[in-house]
């Protein structure tokens, strides 16, 4: 069985982890990793259908990434570790980072110059179910999620269900997020093999939790997601579901919603803690330290990573005042770099990210250039701002403004989006020398130096003593 049949190549994990390990190599990363150049064209095409074919596309393409789930069975945690490893070169490291997705972290591994083991990965199962039952979703989990489950006993299953911001995807497929509870041999035998003597262990750990009900020891159910709207509203409704309803001709004004009976850690962004104590053991049993990098919104290492690189740019003698806004799963490591530009990450696409990235320019210093782009996810839902007030993000650049890769008219439809985000970076005239990784003592000088707070806390080791808290 092949291990890219059973990811999906749209969500976050594999898209960081193929990104973080191309600029490992040497390389940039056009497509995500996945789609040729050549392709643009018809990513152009697309954009001009009409929207209904459009949406269809973007159903058929996802249902085909999904498996079959007579083949839930199949799947191994091994296997899927060791597609991650095997992104990676083959060499020694002074450090590597394993746990919580997030895109901004990826451009701090980059500049640190090591590799990431993601804790969470999404496995789509292929199925036709209303995406405004969310119990018969609930009802076909607790069906079919022992056969996933019960082969890999080092994996929990988070069943999310989002009918504001996967609307189009889930019509055919189910989102089964697996976390690790363990490293397994595959991590672990890889850790063992590529960690430089005394080597730094980063867990990223990302409490962010959300409403859950649990249907067996390692099996719950989520329903909706971090973006624009609340987990009060994904309960109890409000005047924007009601609206977002209207919108999609369905006729009700709430969700009926599994009850939560507790909370657990976010499908996609929460740290599942009981992979800490594993990793803690291996540590201890080499020598290795730990830093835990502990935060509760994906957001808040963003305002961190970019201060980080305009202090690296200046300590290299340069002063750096381009931005890239990225979000979700578009993001450049190597052409950051390669343009001198600080790294803004968005979650997504939703309210809540533009007001983390507005309050970033609000507080540092000014940029001259500003490139954003925005993840394209095809559905007008809650909490999706509109173009103006992106574009007025773009007005605060003191030279240039401009969109990455975005069509202003096709959004959130632009799915060409995908290919030219890639193709409009590559335009951006500067060009500085690719850096030497920085060192470990660096990063530390820089957390002990910075002017700044941040919504992160770095805790040292065993004895968690504070290195830097917010």
């Amino acid at each position: 069985m092949r291990v890219e049949h059973t990811l999906a190549d749209f969500d976050s994990a594999p898209a960081m982890l193929r990104g973080l390990a191309a600029y490992l190599h040497g390389r940039d990363f056009p497509g995500l990793g996945i789609w040729p150049a050549a392709l643009e064209p018809l990513g152009r095409g697309l954009n001009r259908l009409p929207r209904r074919v459009r949406e269809m596309v973007y159903r058929v393409a996802g249902w085909m990434e999904a498996i079959p789930v007579d083949r839930l069975g199949d799947v191994r945690a091994e296997t899927l570790s060791r597609w991650a490893v095997g992104q990676y070169p083959q060499r020694r490291y002074p450090g590597v980072a394993i746990g919580s997705s997030n895109g901004a972290a990826v451009h701090l591994w980059a500049a640190l110059g090591i590799p990431w083991l993601p804790q969470t990965y999404l496995v789509p199962v292929r199925a036709h179910l209303d995406p405004d039952e969310p119990r018969r979703s609930l009802d076909w989990g607790r069906v079919h999620g022992p056969a996933l489950l019960t082969p890999n006993p080092d994996l929990q299953l988070h069943h999310m269900h989002d009918a504001n911001q996967d609307r189009l995807m889930i019509q055919y497929m189910q989102y089964f997020r697996v976390k690790r509870r363990r490293l397994g041999e595959t991590f672990t035998r890889f850790l063992e093999e590529s960690l430089e003597p005394g080597a730094t262990v980063f867990l990223v750990e990302c409490g962010l939790a959300w409403p859950t009900t649990r249907i067996g020891e390692r099996h719950v159910f989520q329903h909706g997601a971090l973006g624009g709207a609340s987990p009060d509203e994904y309960a109890h409704g409000g005047p924007r579901m009601e609206a977002y309803l209207r919108r999609y001709g369905i006729p009700k004004r709430r969700w009926d919603a599994p009850a939560a009976d507790g909370h657990s850690p976010e499908a996609e962004w929460g740290f599942e803690p009981e992979l800490r104590a594993d990793v803690e053991r291996l540590a201890q049993r080499h020598g290795w330290r730990i830093r835990r990098l502990v935060f509760e919104q994906p957001e808040a290492l963003s305002p961190l990573v970019a201060d980080l690189y305009r202090w690296w740019y200046r300590e290299r003698g340069f002063d750096s005042r381009r931005l890239i806004v990225e979000s979700f799963i578009l993001l450049e490591p190597w052409w950051t770099l390669r343009t001198g530009a600080a790294p803004f990450w968005m979650v997504f696409n939703k309210e809540p990210s533009l007001a983390a990235l507005e309050h970033y320019l609000d507080r540092t210093d000014p940029f001259d250039e500003i490139a954003l782009t925005r993840f394209a996810h095809g559905v007008d839902s809650v909490g999706l701002p509109s173009i103006e007030r992106w574009a007025a993000v773009l007005e605060r650049a003191h030279h240039e403004g401009r969109f990455v890769g975005v069509d202003q008219a096709a959004f959130p439809r632009d799915f060409a989006v995908f290919l030219r985000f890639h193709r409009d970076l590559t335009t951006i005239s500067a060009r500085r020398p690719m850096p030497a990784p920085l060192p470990l003592a660096a990063l530390d000088t820089f957390l002990r130096t910075s002017g700044h707070q941040y919504a992160v806390e770095w805790l040292d080791g065993g004895a968690n003593a504070h290195v830097r808290s917010a």
